[in-house]
């Protein structure tokens, strides 16, 4: 087996998202870009997208990811806006687009324009979330956008099903589609629900062991999607629920599993991210290749309206399902008011990506009774234009959007403030409990680490509030960020002398590995306080 190929997209897409920190276009439309620039160079291996890889090996870990570092609380205080988007316009959008597609394009068969429709419905909210959070976009929309990204995959793909059932002849109903639905979603957050408690349980018994624990994090995504898909429903729901429920109650684990699993899901989402957006690229040949019925002009012009019937879908579904059931006093009283820039954000945020792609190339090239699947060329070929489209229109016009509507971002001071009162109360619980253990003789410790204990527990009290005092009026610093930038200096002073005794051969190399850990955990334990 030649692993070439497989090395060369990590490491060049990799590698492409590393320049892409050093410039304002955002990673995803640069990966993209080289994945077409690289597929016309000479040498390069042929990348085609295997559907059967894509959904089953790569979307599982990054919903995972995504739904670990969600907020479980916020989803439920904003489930009606993102069930509208995630489910209500995933199947508008299915409905309205293969409408269009099946008017505006000779000889298209209605149910593969609304296999089209399907296809194309879901946004990959991933390059959208990222952009929120580098121009800083305000909380609510940000949730509403990554709660969307985690849910609508699943009504896509079921949408699919039901359209796919009857374009191949397969005797599907509109009746038999809404059952299965029913039985996709309801099945996929069962089997959700069933595994999230013993998947968690198992995780707290391996609390001795965190390099167990991280083995089985892995696992756990494609376990819960596997599951779900072999009883025919939605994995894309059961992973969402579990690593809902798994990232809520992180706390309970270990903290050393909390920072390996930390380390190692942002390099897995990393990975795979910037692999699915540079494959985006590559496909272009492969989708051009089999145009072949239909001229460049005629191609042309039905990319350009499936473009903009996408585009303009959403804003037809988003501003009434923003503001129609506002007419309720429940709902005003629940939810706070909404300018038109949010909407006008939500709406414009609609790039798909290679979820789209990977669907349309599970389509059978053949139909139940053995002829061609109808114009399975053209829908790839319009998948991959709305795909490029939407990535390049939208992802570059998004962020001096979101700029120009001078929405409120996050308050740091008010953030910050937030947080040094919860250390304050957390704090004093702290102390509570130190003397309370330290009345107990079994508990007696020599008064100097006593005093330690009380010092470490203060510097974490005072350090919030620190951030909020005066700078250095030369390095600009506040007095928290100098401790910090000095205490790392002391912590690498020590690292230095620690490898030169090993040089010595006064202390081995094992030794070596314990003495630099305990000072990597102090220096992650202090960059992460920083980053906050």
């Amino acid at each position: 087996m030649d692993i070439m190929p497989l090395l060369l997209l990590i490491a060049g897409s990799a590698a492409v998202a590393a320049l892409a920190r050093r410039t304002p276009v955002p990673a995803p439309l640069l990966l993209v870009a080289a994945g077409i620039a690289a597929a016309y160079v000479p040498g390069v291996p042929d990348y085609t997208l295997d559907p059967h890889i894509v959904l089953p090996l790569v979307l599982p870990p990054l919903l995972h990811s995504a739904a670990l570092e969600s907020s479980y609380l916020d989803l439920r205080a904003n489930w009606r806006p993102v069930a509208m988007l995630s489910v209500g316009y995933v199947l508008f959008a299915t409905l309205a687009v293969g409408l269009l597609a099946h008017l505006a394009i000779p000889d298209l068969p209605l149910t593969v324009a609304l296999v089209l429709g399907a296809v194309v419905a879901p946004p990959d909210a991933v390059a959208a979330t990222a952009i929120a959070r580098r121009v800083g976009l305000p909380g609510r929309i940000t949730t509403i956008l990554q709660g969307e990204s985690l849910v609508n995959d699943a009504t896509a793909i079921t949408a699919y099903k039901v359209a796919l059932g009857a374009a191949v002849g397969a005797g599907a109903t509109w009746g038999g589609g809404a059952e299965e639905f029913a039985v996709a979603s309801l099945g996929g957050i069962g089997v959700g629900l069933v595994l999230m408690a013993p998947l968690h349980w198992l995780r707290r018994r391996l609390r001795a062991s965190p390099l167990l624990e991280n083995t089985l994090s892995l696992l756990i995504p494609f376990v819960a999607y596997a599951a779900a898909e072999q009883i025919g429903a939605s994995g894309v729901l059961a992973v969402v629920v579990v690593a809902l429920y798994l990232g809520h109650r992180s706390w309970q684990v270990d903290f050393e599993t909390r920072l390996q699993e930390a380390a190692v899901w942002r390099m897995v989402s990393f990975l795979l991210e910037c692999a699915v957006f540079a494959l985006i690229g590559l496909q272009l040949p492969v989708v051009l290749r089999g145009l072949g019925e239909f001229s460049g002009a005629q191609a042309a012009v039905y990319a350009a309206l499936v473009f903009a019937a996408v585009v303009v879908a959403r804003f037809v579904w988003v501003f009434p399902a923003t503001y129609l059931p506002r007419a309720s006093a429940r709902i005003r009283e629940r939810e706070p008011d909404v300018t038109a820039a949010a909407p006008l954000i939500v709406g414009w945020a609609g790039m798909r990506g290679v979820v789209s792609l990977a669907i349309a190339f599970s389509i059978p090239a053949t139909v139940h009774d053995g002829g061609p699947f109808p114009a399975r060329n053209l829908v790839l070929f319009l998948t991959f234009t709305t795909v490029i489209g939407t990535l390049v229109v939208q992802g570059l016009t998004l962020p001096p959007l979101i700029r120009a509507l001078k929405l409120p971002g996050r308050d740091a001071r008010t953030a910050t403030l937030a947080e040094a009162q919860a250390q304050n109360e957390a704090s004093r619980a702290a102390e509570e409990r130190l003397d309370a253990l330290l009345t107990d003789d079994r508990n007696a410790l020599p008064g100097p680490l006593e005093d330690r204990l009380r010092t470490v527990m203060e510097r974490r009290r005072n350090a919030v509030w620190e951030r909020l005092g005066t700078v250095n009026e030369t390095t600009g610093e506040t007095a928290d960020e100098t401790y910090r930038r000095l205490a790392g200096e002391m912590i690498d002073a020590e690292r230095r002398v620690f490898v030169r005794l090993r040089d010595a051969r006064r202390i081995d190399d094992e030794m070596l590995r314990t003495l630099l850990r305990r000072l990597d955990l102090e220096e992650a334990a202090a960059y992460r306080e920083e980053r906050g």
